[in-house]
Formats: C-alpha cells, sequence, structure tokens
C-alpha cells in the first residue's frame, strides 16, 4: 500500500530541535499519518461486504459485462449493428456507415465523453472507477470466482501461507483454469467489435481461427488475465493516468468518500451497548472516545487497501465498500449511521448542502455542449458519396474535330466514385462550367452507374467541348474550370421526391491547346 496523501507537510522527529519538550515531540508524533501494511505478502485480500453501494455496483457492473457481449450480437438489416471492419475500413453502426475521413466523428465523441467524465468528477469524484469502470468490474468478477473456489478472506490468507499441497493445487488450478477461461471469453468480445462475432466464437473454440484472428484474441485474453486476476488495484494505483490527475477536478464541493473525523475521534475499541440511543458519541463521550470503533473494517473491504480514516487519497476509487462497513458497524453499535459517507468538504465543515455550480463545472459543460455540436454538425455535413477526379496523365487533351469554325476537344478523366450507404444505389453523372464560357461541355459515356453497398467504383468518362456562344470565344482559355456532379437518382435516373438531395462535387480542369 502507498503511502496516503496528507493535507499538510509533517516535519519528522529529526527535525525537532533537542529544546523542545517531550509533550510537543509527542503532539507531533499523533499528528503524522501512519502506513499500514495491509498483508505481509503484498496481497490484499478484501474482505466481502454486503449494503446499498455494493448491491449499485453489482447491478451496474452487471450490466455493463452483459452489455459488452451482447451488443456485437444486435444484428441490423442483416449485419451486425456495431462493427469496426479493420479490413474493409468500415465502421458500422445501424444503418451509418463511416470511412477513415468521417473518423472525425469519432474524435468528437471521445473528446466529449472525456469532458463529461471530467463534468461528472467535479460533483462525485471517482465515481466512475468504482462503479462503471471495466477494470474495477472485471476485477469483481475475477474476485467472485476467488471467493467461491477458496473461500473468504480469511480463508485466502491462510491458503496463501499454508504449504503446498493437494487441496492447495487443485484449489488454485480450478481458480485460475476458470480465469483463463473468463479471460479468452473476454477476449473473443472484445474482437467481436472487429469481426463478426458468430463466427468468431465458433471458430476461436474449435481452433479453426486464422493466424492473426487468434493472436488477437489470446493477447486481449492475457491481458484480461493479468489485469483482473493478478494486477488488481495495482492498475488503479499505478497504471491508470485518471488516478492521477482526477484531484486537478475535485474542490470543496465534490462528494467523495469521505470520513467525519469530529465526530469519529478519538478512535477506540468498546464493548457493544444494546441500550445506546442513536446520538452522537453518546455511550463513550465519558470516556474521551469518538463513534469510531476502530473495528478496522474500512480497510478490510478496500478493493485498493487503504485506510480512509487518514483523509482523501488518490488511491481511493469511490466505490463506497467503506461505507457500507461503517454504516453496518454503527447501526450494531446504535450509533448514527454515515460517519464515513459520500459528501463534500464544505458539507462536513459546515453542515450545509454546497452549491452545485462552479467555474470549473461550468467550463467543463461549456466544453462538453461544444463536442456535442460539433458531433452533430459533423453527422449533418457528412455526405453519403465520395467523389475523387483524376484526369489522365497521358495526354492533356485531344483533337477530335478541326473545323475552323466549331473544334472539338476531348479530355480523359477517371471518376472514383464510393457509395458509403449500406444500400445500392444509382448515381447520376453530370459536368458543368462556368456560365461565361463560350463553351458547351458534354460526357460521351453512360451518365447512369449502379454502384453496390459500400463499393467504390472506378469510372473512366471522356469529356468534350464544342463551341456554345461564338460571340464569347475569345473569353476561352487553354484552360477552364468544370465542376463533376454525382447525384443519387433512382433506376430512371430522376431524383427521388420527398428524400434530401443525395449529391457531392469536384472541380477539375479541362485543357484545350
Amino acid at each position: 500500500m502507498s503511502e496516503p496523501i496528507a493535507s499538510q507537510q509533517t516535519p519528522s522527529l529529526s527535525q525537532v530541535p533537542s529544546q523542545v519538550p517531550s509533550q510537543a515531540t509527542s503532539a507531533v508524533q499523533q499528528q503524522r499519518i501512519p502506513v499500514i501494511n495491509i498483508s505481509d505478502s503484498g496481497k490484499i485480500h478484501v474482505r466481502e461486504q454486503q449494503g446499498i453501494f455494493q448491491r449499485l455496483r453489482l447491478h451496474t457492473n452487471t450490466v455493463l459485462i452483459t452489455l459488452f457481449f451482447l451488443i456485437p450480437f444486435i444484428n441490423f438489416q442483416g449485419r451486425q449493428a456495431i462493427l469496426f471492419d479493420v479490413t474493409e475500413q468500415q465502421f458500422f453502426f445501424f444503418n451509418v456507415t463511416l470511412w477513415p475521413q468521417d473518423f472525425t466523428v469519432l474524435a468528437w465523441f471521445f473528446m466529449a465523453s472525456a469532458f463529461a467524465l471530467f463534468f461528472i468528477t467535479v460533483y462525485f469524484g471517482r465515481v466512475w472507477c468504482g462503479f462503471m469502470c471495466p477494470q474495477t468490474a472485471w476485477t469483481a468478477a475475477f474476485m467472485w470466482v476467488e471467493a467461491k473456489v477458496e473461500g473468504n478472506h480469511h480463508h485466502r490468507a491462510a491458503l496463501d501461507k499454508a504449504p503446498m499441497s493437494v487441496n492447495k493445487v487443485t484449489k488454485r488450478v480450478t481458480k485460475h483454469s476458470v480465469w483463463a477461461l473468463m479471460a479468452l471469453v473476454t477476449g473473443c468480445g472484445f474482437m467481436a467489435y472487429f469481426m463478426p462475432a458468430r463466427a468468431l466464437y465458433v471458430d476461436i473454440f474449435s481452433f479453426s481461427s486464422g493466424f492473426w484472428t487468434g493472436v488477437w484474441v489470446w493477447f486481449f485474453a492475457l491481458c484480461t488475465y493479468l489485469n483482473a486476476g493478478w494486477m488488481r488495484e495495482m492498475m488503479c494505483l499505478h497504471c491508470c493516468p485518471y488516478s492521477r490527475f482526477q484531484a486537478v477536478m475535485f474542490d470543496a464541493n465534490t462528494k467523495t468518500v469521505s470520513y467525519d473525523a469530529a465526530r469519529g475521534e478519538n478512535r477506540g475499541p468498546r464493548k457493544r451497548n444494546k441500550k445506546s440511543t442513536k446520538t452522537q458519541a453518546t455511550t463513550e463521550s465519558g470516556n474521551g472516545l469518538g463513534d469510531c470503533v476502530d473495528c478496522h473494517l474500512c480497510v478490510d473491504v478496500c478493493p485498493t487497501g487503504i485506510d480512509i480514516r487518514n483523509g482523501l487519497q488518490y488511491e481511493c476509487i469511490n466505490c463506497g465498500a467503506c461505507v457500507d462497513a461503517c454504516n453496518q458497524t454503527m447501526s450494531k453499535f446504535g450509533y448514527l449511521p454515515n460517519l464515513i459517507s459520500f459528501t463534500s468538504e464544505n458539507a462536513l465543515k459546515t453542515g450545509r448542502t454546497p452549491s452545485m455550480w462552479s467555474l470549473k463545472a461550468l467550463g467543463y459543460a461549456g466544453a462538453l455542449v461544444v463536442m456535442l455540436v460539433m458531433i452533430v454538425l459533423d453527422l449533418q455535413s457528412r455526405s453519403d458519396i465520395q467523389l475523387n477526379v483524376i484526369r489522365d496523365r497521358q495526354s492533356l487533351y485531344r483533337v477530335v474535330s478541326t473545323e475552323p469554325t466549331n473544334p472539338v476537344i476531348e479530355n480523359s478523366y477517371l471518376l472514383k466514385i464510393r457509395n458509403k450507404t449500406q444500400q445500392a444505389a444509382f448515381y447520376q453523372i453530370s459536368v458543368s462550367s462556368d456560365k461565361l464560357s463560350a463553351h458547351d461541355f458534354k460526357i460521351t459515356n453512360n451518365t447512369l452507374v449502379l454502384i453496390k453497398a459500400a463499393e467504390q467504383l472506378e469510372y473512366p468518362i471522356t469529356v468534350t467541348s464544342s463551341i456554345k456562344h461564338p460571340d464569347k470565344q475569345g473569353l476561352s482559355q487553354t484552360r477552364e474550370a468544370l465542376t463533376f456532379f454525382i447525384t443519387e437518382v433512382n433506376s430512371g435516373g430522376e431524383i427521388v421526391q420527398g428524400k434530401p438531395l443525395n449529391q457531392v462535387a469536384q472541380a477539375s480542369r479541362f485543357f484545350r491547346p
């Protein structure tokens, strides 16, 4: 367990002058925050705890894990509804298909998610870590299996110290086998977002998957096994960047798991008094004791092994396990609940409900609104057609007719047209020039094409130019601006009425002698 964060720097005993009375030295010693080793082996055996916050954690973790595995099995119009198809470079989200050039939408989404997390952190601290983080959810699932196989926290600690035996080997092999199976299923669940889910599970468990598919599944399975089975709280303490900078978002009104030191100190053990009334520190006030009975349950149930009575620490994930354990003890002793509770610094000091508004919260809320607006604008501006016009690089132009009154020139182009939708569609190709142009431009090829869903069509076309206005012929130049249009139409080449116009355009040049 790492050393807790102290609110003030406490001088060491070596810094206290020799002439300071022993009473002052004793006071300095009492101010120092002790570092407690939870386990001699360095492994934290978390005590099982029941309560309102643990039931909430169980429900949220269950929903999270269930959705994680079920979402890839949702079908939409004959295909997997949510799929990151890396091979085809497509992201299917129900009826929306995002291509690499559309991934700014995902960038805005991730930024919006980050600012939403920051906004929630201002009010409720690391509530995401305690109730919705995948690391927390999978760790809880692995610990549940460990408790079912090896027993409660006392039995697990004793098993660690016990010599090697058939019973110990059997329990360890059983536990790690179940962990490995859970990790493998998790690896399949993760990769199911990148390849068809139904085929993936069959291929993995029948040992018929491709090389790279198997490599990635087992890679994520190994990560799950190590993170949830072995590292556990070490991920929160040393690897998670959120624990390092989340304190920047806190203020005096942030609700975190907090210990009411004014009410609980001085702590000390005592006998249960069934006749005690539910008043604050009444039964032991004559002995100078507060409500904390020093039962150590708040430490035993903590997933990261900290003592919340030492103050706010970055290791705390706001899971509320210590709140449930302390309330259970307070109930047994007949004391008021919430000696440890979700509260803010201002609420502890003043006893009043703090203000929910701050410049920090408004700043995060404003950034979140901006990100959401950018997502909407980006989705509205995206087109279901992609067009890339490439000129013929072999020759700039070809002279078809050399009549003095009406010479005909042609240019060749290659149109790369991509249908970014999930259905086949007809598209009409057209070309236009500036109204002041003295020439008339025509496409000699068939201008109605059918493109399959998510297909890119490379379509060569030829554009001819003839004189349209002889009186404006002097305005013609060796290069003229052209604009190619691709418009979605029906099979008859007509724009569908009542449907938003789906059209894309790109400019190019027409060369002549």
